[in-house]
């Protein structure tokens, strides 16, 4: 079972959605704008506890006149077009993955198609305007997202593509996300202009229960979602978070710059990847256990090649990373040490000026936490504190423009 240290459990997910169901907080850039509603399911593994099995959702549109998505040529899909109520039909693609503990299954879904943002309170719906509402794939079958009316619980609904139940992945997900704690599971916004529009906009719900059906199956294990809008070229960045199964969260970000820039292609453990200049990181440990939220402006995030000894491999044979992760602050001092257990990625070529095409490869990766100490006034946390601890990294290369 999932546990909350002196926690009590919300009724409702709290905070403020009235952008939850738009596409227009920023004014849009061409070739610059992205908009996703990502959800991100976190299962417990029976057979290895000390991981967890994983299915990512994306729910996308992007601002280009044509980009290839991991083989699929997208051509931008149409207009948008917005009501008068706050309804939107949009262009756009479902992508998504599955890990069942030892194998990927990528893409799980990738499908084109056009949708439809509402929100609770559009003529089509007959709600109160409460925050709930659903982004729908017009497609014959069910692949929505959605908030009840009353903030009651989220949902998930999907069907798996022919050739990754072909290749033996579960064939559907009806999935069911209700809030963990006032601390993680209320909405939290965070937005960032830089210079002529350019910048990020995120709603985050930083942790949620999840139960549901796989195949059949009844499930039950944690969420994260992110809502985000970003108007920028895409740069390199190490990306993190892990759910602790006392109801804390913790994660880190680490934005970089180097020749990994230049790269044209998806392989990992080039000789180019060397030098990396950090930007700006930061990091968060929502503690449950000492009921505060620490947050850190001093990050560090090594990426390490383990031997092929000590190595797991990806499906195309590539050992998948290690990331060493310190974040310090002036009470507490965090060390982590993960290792990858899978590797899901996709692959985005746009045509850019000059007949010339930018690419960008992004990395998401089911993680086993090997090592963690937590250091603050009250002792030192390590990893026989917490029942498991469950999480994903990421790390992206190249540069879309």
């Amino acid at each position: 079972m999932i546990n909350s240290v002196n926690n009590k459990i919300p009724e409702r997910f709290e905070g403020d959605f009235t952008s939850f169901w738009n596409l227009d907080k920023l004014p849009p850039l061409r070739r610059l704008s992205w908009w996703w509603w990502w959800w991100l399911i976190l299962i417990p593994d029976p057979d290895n506890p000390s991981r967890s099995k994983q299915l990512m959702v994306l729910w996308s549109t992007r601002d280009c006149e044509r980009i290839d998505v991991s083989g699929h040529d997208w051509w931008g899909g149409g207009r948008t077009h917005t009501d008068k109520e706050g309804g939107i039909v949009f262009p756009g693609m479902v992508a998504s993955w599955w890990f069942d503990g030892k194998e990927v299954f990528e893409p799980l879904v990738l499908r084109e198609a056009r949708m439809a943002s509402i929100p609770s309170n559009h003529p089509l719906w007959g709600g109160d305007g409460e925050g709930g509402g659903a982004v729908i794939p017009i497609l014959n079958d069910d692949l929505s997202m959605g908030l009840a009316e009353d903030r009651s619980h989220f949902w998930l609904k999907l069907s798996s593509d022919k050739s990754a139940i072909e290749n033996g992945s579960p064939s559907s997900f009806s999935l069911k996300m209700t809030p963990w704690n006032n601390e993680i599971s209320a909405i939290e916004y965070k937005h960032n202009v830089y210079a002529a529009n350019m910048g990020y906009d995120i709603l985050r719900i930083h942790g949620t229960k999840c139960s549901g059906i796989i195949d059949g199956e009844e499930i039950e294990g944690t969420a994260y979602f992110q809502k985000v809008t970003v108007q920028a070229p895409s740069i390199p960045w190490f990306w993190g978070m892990l759910h602790f199964n006392d109801g804390s969260y913790l994660d880190w970000w680490l934005p970089h710059l180097s020749l990994s820039v230049t790269s044209k292609d998806s392989e990992p453990w080039k000789l180019r990847d060397f030098g990396r200049l950090p930007l700006t990181g930061a990091g968060m440990f929502k503690d449950s256990n000492r009921q505060r939220t620490e947050k850190f402006e001093r990050c560090e995030v090594k990426l390490i090649q383990p031997s092929n000894k000590e190595a797991e491999f990806d499906s195309e044979g590539n050992p998948l990373p290690h990331f060493h992760i310190r974040m310090w602050n002036g009470r507490t001092q965090i060390g982590i040490v993960v290792k990858a257990v899978g590797r899901a990625h996709w692959s985005f070529n746009q045509p850019t000026r000059a007949h010339m095409t930018s690419h960008f490869t992004y990395n998401e990766y089911p993680l086993e936490v090997e090592k963690i100490s937590i250091l603050d006034e009250k002792g030192v946390r390590t990893l026989d504190d917490w029942g498991w601890i469950h999480g994903n990294a990421e790390h992206s290369w190249g540069i879309l423009h």
